[in-house]
């Protein structure tokens, strides 16, 4: 039986390639058993005028289902469904539906219960997206990109990267994170004490559980990063919050009897202030007397705009006491999701059989491309223009902020993506944040960053990755407004 032209439809809206929609259209209809093994298909020239599409638009999109066995192609006689698809298994008639089952019982819901409830997933559709961690795609080098792509999926390395490497990492990869990342933040390291993540969240999830024994207590910032507190609080451990100054976490304060503490020494997490050299010392000396490790997430170390950063704590760490974390999401992109563990040997042997437990190592692909971003020169091309870019965009932010009489909470802060605010008396941040989203702009309240969300209600975070320079004055003008009006 011949299926039809007026089977098919192309929305022009869609923003998919016209080839492409015609494809899924026929994958879907064969997945859904309306199109069945056997049916001739519209030739190429009457279905190219029903759509309204040049003709070699839809000689493309047969030419490509052949080649996957969706179609057949017979001579003369045009394209038909391939009968080399597996069935589908055909469902039993429909029966009354049974009692559902009773999952609650199953589960105690203390991921769901740590997990962050306040993401804005369609940030993009506001006109001044205050929002950190978010990459601004005109700052990413696509073609580089793509063409370290292209390289990977060639057939000389094919294989390569096609191949389940176990528990083992690229090597390619982690030989250019030990020479040429590594030594900027004056850390030596072998293979050996490098272990690639998914990410930095995947690497602190990694030393949490390692680190995890019964009744065992953890020394956070606070505030600190929101995504450290979710995983923390989801293992059971006892979380120990510190309080920041203007330096960030004063050892002196880390209690005794703690298993580790977890610190964002370079660009503290979010109120952007850099712990001295002379504090990071006292902070390794106390771990090294009271015998705890010290997890240092090493997350945005690249934007520094006021010379070159302070060493990392694992730089100065002669005990080994420190497990260092570092990523690529905030300098190449966030959906790269690759990052790395650096740390003693005997720690790293654990992390990788651990990690191998889990999801084996990060995708073959994904590293072989970013080893070639680094060897070609494209990373350190992308962050030197994302560093003149958020130099520029803070300076306009900074100068906008004075303008409008807003207040930063943190003034000496340098670097990184984003600058801490408080709001005046009496004003709470998240009042403010549910006024903005209503005037087409999103900031980050500080509640959500405190182990007392009640402290950081005078507080929030504006981030400046994600949004242009041209759109930054208005923005912080709509902020200054909403503040105004909420404050009387």
């Amino acid at each position: 039986m011949p299926i039809p032209p007026d089977a098919f439809f192309l929305d022009r809206s869609d923003g998919l390639p016209l080839q492409v929609q015609l494809r899924r259209q026929i994958i879907a209809a064969v997945s859904a058993g309306r199109f069945r093994a056997g049916e001739k298909l519209p030739s190429t020239r009457a279905l190219a005028g029903h759509l309204g599409v040049a003709r070699v638009t839809v000689a493309q999109a047969f030419a490509e289902l052949v080649s996957t066995d969706y179609l057949a192609s017979r001579d003369r006689s045009g394209h038909f469904i391939s009968d080399r698809i597996e069935r589908r298994i055909e469902t039993e008639p429909s029966a009354p539906a049974p009692e559902r089952f009773d999952w609650d019982s199953q589960l105690d819901h203390r991921f769901s219960r740590a997990q962050r409830s306040e993401r804005n997933r369609n940030w993009r559709s506001y006109g001044y997206p205050f929002v950190y961690g978010q990459a601004d795609p005109a700052l990413v080098d696509h073609a580089a990109w793509r063409d370290c792509a292209m390289r990977t999926l060639g057939r000389r390395e094919f294989a390569a990267v096609t191949g389940d490497l176990y528990d083992a990492d690229d090597p390619e990869l982690v030989d250019h994170i030990a020479r040429l990342i590594l030594p900027r933040r004056g850390i030596e390291a072998g293979a050996d004490e490098i272990l690639l993540t998914m990410g930095a969240q995947n690497a602190l999830w990694l030393a949490v559980q390692l680190l995890l024994r019964p009744g065992a207590a953890f020394a956070i910032e606070n505030p600190s990063y929101t995504g450290q507190r979710e995983i923390l609080a989801a293992s059971g451990a006892r979380i120990l919050p510190v309080p920041v100054d203007a330096q960030g976490l004063p050892p002196e304060n880390v209690p005794a009897g703690i298993a580790a503490v977890f610190t964002t020494a370079s660009h503290q997490c979010p109120t952007n202030s850099t712990m001295p050299r002379a504090r990071r010392k006292a902070l390794l000396a106390r771990a090294q007397a009271q015998g705890f490790a010290v997890v240092e997430d090493d997350y945005e170390f690249e934007m520094s705009f006021a010379g070159a950063p302070s060493p990392a704590l694992k730089a100065i760490d002669r005990a080994g006491a420190v497990i260092y974390i570092g990523s690529f999401s905030k300098s190449v992109f966030p959906g790269a999701r690759l990052g790395y563990l650096v740390a003693d040997p005997r720690f790293i042997a654990e992390a990788r059989a651990l990690r191998g437990m889990m999801l084996r190592h990060p995708p073959g692909h994904m590293q072989r491309t970013l080893a070639h971003f680094l060897s070609l020169g494209h990373y350190d091309a992308q962050a030197n223009r994302m560093r003149r870019a958020y130099a520029w965009r803070r300076a306009v932010m900074l100068e906008s902020i004075s303008a409008h009489g807003l207040r930063l909470a943190s003034p000496d802060a340098t670097g990184g993506s984003s600058l801490w605010l408080a709001t005046p008396p009496g004003v709470d941040a998240s009042h403010l944040e549910r006024v903005l989203k209503t005037r087409d702009v999103l900031i980050e309240p500080g509640a959500r960053f405190f182990a007392d969300p009640a402290e950081g209600r005078g507080f929030f975070r504006l981030a400046y990755s994600s949004i242009s320079a041209e759109r930054i004055p208005e923005g912080i003008r709509r902020i200054a407004q909403a503040m105004s009006e909420v404050q009387d």
